[in-house]
């Protein structure tokens, strides 16, 4: 199995974030740079006119929204004794090349799948960035071993507090899977989190727009390069799931709560359709 061409280009759009977008930013991310490299960005050139389009601003805009939200969680669940913070399909993020002093208490364990983290760790060696020690990396193969398996593997407490990161992965599960992590994390005890996006399917009005929104230009991309989505959510599905699987404290991020809290500032469009969500224990 190879990397995952969509978990890169999730990051290069955070990395165009940083080089194109004024401040304040959604999310301030240099290392994201550093892991990369810099892109062919220059005033005038093809790309950057492309990076500029209103469909690729709008897209970028649903991907460092739903890294600064999960973030903004994270910060809160700490302060409420939360003591590990593992991000499910973890990707190219770079949280933990720029944790904040509040973050350094916790243990923080990225899992993917093999291949994905083998070129990230590559990655960051090439780019001469540091792995601080309450860092771990891992992998599991859902082939052999349950998502509960692996964690216990890779020293995941199953009896402290633990927030989640699952962003961008499912889309791309068949939903008895997603059952199964969201059974795997309400295990974890009280005031344990997960923050999750989910895929609404899109109207034919929205496929065949120039520039459409965010949802229907990440399938497409997925699709072209071998990733296709398989599962979709509406809100009030999603929140009724979530609720079903023992989460009582479920608060979905709306267009209007993502424009008071990130947008008021901003030049990049507010993403009008709603898929990101948090979940307590």
């Amino acid at each position: 199995m190879k990397e995952s061409r969509t978990a890169l280009g999730v990051a290069w759009l955070r990395a165009v974030h940083q080089l194109l977008d004024p401040e304040p930013r959604i999310l301030v991310d240099p290392p994201i740079v550093d892991l990369l490299g810099r892109p062919a960005l220059a005033p005038g050139s093809d790309i950057t006119e492309r990076m500029q389009a209103p469909g690729a601003r709008l897209l970028r805009a649903h991907v460092v929204l739903r890294s600064r939200f999960a973030e903004d969680r994270l910060m809160e669940s700490a302060a409420r004794g939360v003591a590990q913070y593992v991000i499910l399909g973890a990707g190219y993020d770079t949280f933990f090349a720029r944790q904040p002093e509040w973050a350094r208490k916790l243990r923080i364990f990225e899992i993917d799948q093999p291949a994905t983290q083998r070129d990230k760790l590559a990655k960051i060696s090439a780019a001469g960035l540091a792995v601080p020690s309450n860092v771990v990396f891992g992998s599991v193969n859902f082939e052999v071993e349950s998502l509960a398996e692996g964690l216990a593997r890779h020293g995941v407490s199953f009896d402290q507090p633990t927030f989640f990161s699952w962003l961008g992965v499912t889309m791309y599960l068949t939903e008895p899977a997603i059952d199964a992590t969201l059974a795997t994390v309400r295990s974890f005890p009280r005031d344990s989190e997960i923050v999750l996006t989910f895929a609404s399917r899109p109207t034919t009005a929205e496929l065949e727009a120039a520039g459409a929104g965010n949802t229907s230009r990440l399938a497409q991309m997925a699709a072209a390069v071998g990733e296709p989505w398989i599962s979709y959510f509406e809100p009030a599905e999603i929140e009724r799931k979530l609720r079903r699987a023992g989460f009582p404290d479920v608060l979905l991020l709306t267009p209007e709560l993502a424009r008071e809290r990130y947008f008021a500032r901003q030049e990049l469009p507010l993403p009008m359709r709603t898929s990101i969500v948090s979940a307590v224990v």
